[in-house]
C-alpha cells in the first residue's frame, strides 16, 4: 500500500530546522521525501497534513510494559501519544531469561509493575523465546535489556551473598547468550533485590561482556536520594573501566537532600563526556516517582522469596529493625532516607478489598484510622502480599527542568500501567514534553524536543533504520498538531489519552487513524545483530 502525507511540516529527528514536504510511504518504508514542487506520486491514500508536524515515531527509553503489552497488545497508552518503540527489561527485573523457579518469584516480585495473572501462559524461558512471543503481534516495536537481577537469581539466588568468580563467569555466559539472541544491553536495579547485592566487580565483568556485543548498560543506580551524586559517579566510573556505554535510567534527583543539585550531576556527566565517555540518560517530565511499597524496605528484609519477606513483617524483632531503618536511620530500599509517610501514596493494589486505600497517602490512612503510620504500611504489605503500587511525591521541578535540557537527554516514561491510579506518566509523558515543556514553557525548540524523543534515542539504541525521517527508513511516524498537543492524564484520572495526535504509523500501518485507535498490531521485536546494530 502506498500512502502520501501531503503538505506536512517535517521535523525529522535530527534537530535540524523543520521544512515542508510531501512524504511517500510504500508499504513499511519511507519511499520519498518531496520538497520541491512536483507532480504528486500516485498513492492508495492521501492525507492532508497542512498545519501538522510529521515526526519520527517516539522511542520510550524506559518502559515497564513487559507483560502488559502482551495482555493488551493494542497498547493504547503508548500509541495515543506517538510512541512506536519501547525499551523493556528495565531495572534489573523482567521475565527472561528464566527457569520455572525463578519465574515464579519474579512474577510475584513485580506484580505491582505488571500484575500477575494466573491464567496467562508464560510460554517462554529464553530472551529469544520472549522476543518471538512479542512477534506474534503488538502495537509498538520493542527492544529488550537483559535484567541483571534475574541473571543473578538464576546463578546466585535471591539472598545477600557475594558472587564467586565461578558464578560471575556463569552470569557472563548467560548475558552473552541473551545478547546473541537479540538483547540491546543490560539493565540493573541496584536498590531492588537481588540486584542491590552485587558488588562492582560483578557489574564490571558483566558490563565488559555487554560491551563486547555492542550493547549498553542501563542502571537504576544505588540511590536517588541520600548519596545520589556519589551513586551516579559510581556508574560513570564503572562505564569508564568496562568500556561499556552508559545510559542512566530515570536520571532524577529526588528527595529532600537533592533539592537544587542538578548542576552537580550535569557537571559530572559533562566532565566524563569531555574525557571520552559515552553517556546518555532518560527522564520523565513529572515530579513524583512510582514503584512498589515493598521496595522501600531495607534490603535485608527483602531478601529471598515473597514468603520470607512477609515472615519478617510478622516477626517482632525483625519489625523493630525495619521500623528503625524506615523511620530513624534511613532505608537503602528508600534511597538511604527515612520514609516520609505523607509523600507515599497508594496507587494500586492486588487485592481489591484494599482498593479504598488507593489515592491516599500512608499518613492520611493512618490519621483516618487513628493508627501508627508504620503499622499501616506493614498491614497493607501483608494483606496485599507485597503487590502494592505507590507514588512517591519527592521531586523538585528545578532539577527536572535542568536535567531534561541536557544534550544527551532522551525521553522515558517509566510508566507503570496497572493499579487503580497509576502514575499519569504512562499515558502522558511524550505529549507533556511537546506541549507543556516545549510549547508552553519554551525550554527547547520543537526540533530539539523531537530529537530528544526520537533521534537521540535511536542513536543510543543503534537502530539501523528508525528514529529519523529519511528515504529507506521504516515508516514509524507520528502526525500531531503542535498548537494543541497536550497530556490530559492526571493523578485523579491517569488513563486519559493525550490530545493533538492525529495519526501514528508503525511499520507503515495506521495504529492511530484520525485520532482513533485501529487495533492494528504491526509492532515487532527489534534485535541486536552481529554488528551491534539493531533492527
Amino acid at each position: 500500500m502506498r500512502t502520501l502525507i501531503r503538505s506536512a511540516t517535517v521535523v525529522d529527528g535530527s534537530e535540524s530546522p523543520r521544512y515542508d514536504a510531501d512524504v511517500l510511504i510504500d508499504d513499511d518504508r519511507i519511499a520519498a521525501i518531496i520538497t520541491e514542487p512536483a507532480d504528486s506520486p500516485t498513492a492508495d491514500r492521501v492525507i492532508d497534513a497542512s498545519g501538522l508536524v510529521l515526526a519520527p515515531g517516539f522511542i520510550d527509553m524506559h518502559a515497564h510494559s513487559d507483560l502488559q503489552i502482551l495482555l493488551t497488545p493494542v497498547h493504547p497508552s503508548r500509541i495515543t501519544q506517538g510512541v512506536t518503540t519501547e525499551v523493556l527489561g528495565q531495572d534489573g527485573l523482567s521475565y527472561a531469561p528464566v527457569t520455572p523457579e525463578v519465574l515464579a518469584v519474579v512474577r510475584r516480585k513485580i506484580a505491582g509493575w505488571n500484575t500477575d495473572p494466573s491464567d496467562f501462559d508464560f510460554d517462554w524461558r529464553s530472551v529469544a523465546e520472549y522476543l518471538d512471543r512479542l512477534d506474534r503481534g503488538i502495537a509498538t516495536n520493542v527492544a529488550y535489556l537483559v535484567p541483571h537481577g534475574v541473571v543473578r537469581a538464576l546463578v546466585v539466588g535471591w539472598d545477600d551473598v557475594p558472587a564467586t568468580a565461578a558464578q560471575i563467569a556463569e552470569m557472563q555466559t548467560i548475558v552473552a547468550r541473551a545478547m546473541a539472541e537479540g538483547a540491546v544491553g543490560l539493565s540493573a536495579g541496584l536498590t531492588y533485590t537481588p540486584g542491590m547485592y552485587a558488588d562492582n566487580d560483578e557489574l564490571l565483568a558483566l558490563c565488559r561482556t555487554v560491551a563486547s556485543y555492542g550493547g549498553y548498560f542501563s542502571p537504576h543506580h544505588r540511590s536517588y536520594g541520600a548519596g545520589a551524586i556519589e551513586a551516579y559517579a559510581e556508574m560513570v566510573d564503572l562505564s569508564a573501566r568496562s568500556g561499556c556505554p552508559l545510559h542512566l535510567a530515570h536520571a532524577t534527583l529526588n528527595f529532600g537532600p537533592n533539592r537544587g543539585r542538578a548542576p552537580e550531576l550535569l557537571a559530572l556527566l559533562d566532565a566524563a563526556t569531555a574525557a571520552g565517555a559515552d553517556i546518555s540518560l532518560d527522564t520523565y517530565p513529572y515530579l513524583p516517582g512510582a514503584t512498589t511499597l515493598s521496595a522501600i524496605l531495607p534490603s535485608w528484609a527483602s531478601a529471598g522469596s515473597t514468603e520470607e519477606t512477609m515472615a519478617r513483617l510478622t516477626d517482632p524483632d525483625a519489625l523493630a529493625r525495619i521500623r528503625h531503618h524506615l523511620e530513624v536511620s534511613g532505608s537503602d530500599g528508600c534511597h538511604g532516607v527515612v520514609a516520609e509517610w505523607g509523600t507515599i501514596e497508594i496507587s494500586g493494589v492486588t487485592h481489591q478489598d484494599l482498593d479504598h486505600h488507593v489515592g491516599r497517602t500512608i499518613a492520611q490512612i493512618a490519621a483516618a484510622e487513628q493508627r501508627d503510620a508504620f503499622d499501616v504500611c506493614v498491614d497493607i504489605l501483608l494483606r496485599d502480599e507485597l503487590g502494592t503500587g505507590i507514588l512517591q511525591h519527592v521531586g523538585h521541578e528545578e532539577n527536572v527542568q535542568a536535567i531534561m535540557r541536557h544534550p544527551r537527554h532522551t525521553g522515558g516514561s517509566d510508566g507503570l500501567l496497572v493499579g487503580s491510579k497509576p502514575h499519569p506518566r504512562g499515558w502522558g509523558t511524550f505529549a507533556r514534553y511537546l506541549g507543556h515543556y516545549c510549547r508552553d514553557l519554551g525550554l527547547f525548540s520543537l526540533e530539539e524536543c523531537v530529537g530528544h524523543l526520537s533521534g537521540r534515542a535511536a542513536t543510543r539504541l543503534r537502530l539501523a533504520d528508525r528514529g529519523f525521517i529519511r528515504p529507506g527508513f521504516a515508516a514509524d511516524l507520528v502526525l500531531f498538531d503542535p498548537e494543541t498537543v497536550a497530556d490530559t492524564a492526571t493523578y485523579e484520572q491517569p488513563r486519559t489519552a493525550a490530545t493533538g495526535f492525529t495519526h501514528v504509523l508503525v511499520r507503515g500501518q495506521f495504529a492511530l487513524d484520525d485520532g482513533e485507535l485501529t487495533g492494528v498490531t504491526a509492532g515487532r521485536s527489534l534485535r541486536r545483530g552481529p554488528d551491534g546494530g539493531v533492527q
